[in-house]
């Protein structure tokens, strides 16, 4: 027993001295600068730590886009509508059975409630506000909600129709206000900054670019309506109607309202000097007049030349490869009694040449109801000066 602990004994100690030994040769063998413990330890260049910049604050790192929304953001508002609508009784009452007991006679349809969310920015401290005419239809009170959260009950002043533009008044002071800018210096490729509260997201910002200008109505899907729109890629949603479409500066340059269904990426404003002329006869009268002549007119090219003289119930022939052709005129109205006649081929209103229709739309829009426009019309192959004055057009 006393041999193993010897054993045992002399194992650690040839272990232990072992290691002394290789620790020795290895403190020989080293240079004195490496000896040296206070000397700080040499990277390579190549091994370098990263030199990564020192973080920014905030504001400091805000883009114009986020400059924007938060300057304009305060001013932009959520209108909900609630109108009543006659509701459908449904097919059901057609069927044998309730036949029994009404008769020919349908049951009185029943009110219902019909609720919708739009957007809208704030003109003026006091409370006037500028929407979408289509958002406030059918109601003569909405509920206006501020960015802050802040509910207000809103009275619509006027609407029309005819360039989809509202606006309501609020009872506030000292209220954030947009600034206004110029659609009329827009370029293609300029940014767009669209703000509103699509799908009742309120206070949503989206980007994009101005994609077209000076869109008509018929391209855009809406003929009914007179205006020239602006078109964008900044996403537009159901909801966004009636909020501000903006430039880089946040300047409000339009406002949002069209959306065609079969679009991709495609929205449309009514640019703001549109909407402030009729915003401007909102104000003074509760309504917008619209200059109206009472002609149905369609531009020509060759192929349409062709096709209209092809067919045998027009009474006139078409001379004219180019131009905006008269096909109707309507009984009664100001152009009749200023002499317009089918086939009439227009060249010149208001001193300024047109070569489409809606040119001629345009230009009469621009005209005063019950002053005279002077209208130059090409007929049978000799130039011919109408003196027109237009009137009002016609509520229904």
């Amino acid at each position: 027993m006393m041999r193993i602990k010897q054993l045992f004994v002399s194992v650690g100690l040839l272990i232990l001295g072992g290691g002394l030994g290789l620790w020795g040769s290895r403190y020989l063998m080293q240079t004195p600068q490496e000896l040296t413990s206070e000397t700080p330890t040499v990277v390579p260049a190549n091994l370098k730590p990263f030199p990564f910049p020192a973080k920014s604050s905030p504001q400091t790192n805000s883009n114009f886009i986020a400059k924007v929304a938060q300057k304009v953001g305060p001013a932009v508002v959520r209108i909900d509508a609630t109108r009543e609508v006659s509701g459908q009784m449904g097919e059901n009452f057609e069927h044998p059975f309730f036949r029994r007991f009404f008769g020919d006679e349908s049951p009185i349809p029943r009110e219902q409630i019909e609720r919708g969310t739009g957007s809208g920015f704030i003109l003026t401290p006091d409370g006037k506000l500028l929407t979408n005419a289509h958002v406030v239809d059918g109601t003569k009170e909405v509920k206006v909600t501020l960015n802050d959260g802040q509910v207000y009950k809103g009275k619509v002043l006027g609407t029309d129709s005819m360039t989809d533009v509202a606006v309501v008044k609020i009872e506030a002071e000292n209220l954030p206000t947009v600034d206004i800018g110029n659609a009329e210096q827009l370029n293609p490729g300029e940014w767009a900054i669209a703000i509103g509260n699509p799908l009742g997201l309120d206070n949503t910002v989206t980007v994009g670019i101005i994609s077209a200008l000076g869109r008509s109505s018929s391209e855009v899907g809406v003929p009914d309506k007179r205006v020239r729109f602006i078109q964008t890629d900044a996403a537009i949603n159901p909801g966004n109607s009636g909020g501000p479409l903006l430039n880089a500066q946040g300047q409000v340059v339009g406002i949002n309202t069209a959306i065609r269904a079969d679009a991709q990426g495609l929205g449309f404003a009514i640019p703001i000097e549109t909407a402030q002329r009729v915003a401007n006869q909102l104000l003074i009268d509760g309504k917008a007049d619209h200059p109206y002549l009472g002609i149905h007119m369609i531009t020509l090219n060759p192929e349409l030349r062709k096709e209209l003289n092809q067919e045998k119930q027009l009474p006139f022939k078409v001379t004219e490869n180019e131009g905006v052709l008269v096909v109707r005129v309507v009984d009664g109205s100001p152009a009749q009694k200023g002499g317009f006649e089918q086939g009439d081929i227009i060249l010149k209103v208001g001193g300024q040449p047109v070569s489409k229709a809606v040119e001629v739309q345009e230009q009469v829009e621009l005209s005063t109801i019950g002053e005279t426009l002077a209208v130059e019309v090409m007929r049978e192959s000799k130039p011919v000066t109408l003196k027109v004055s237009p009137g009002s057009f016609p509520t229904k």
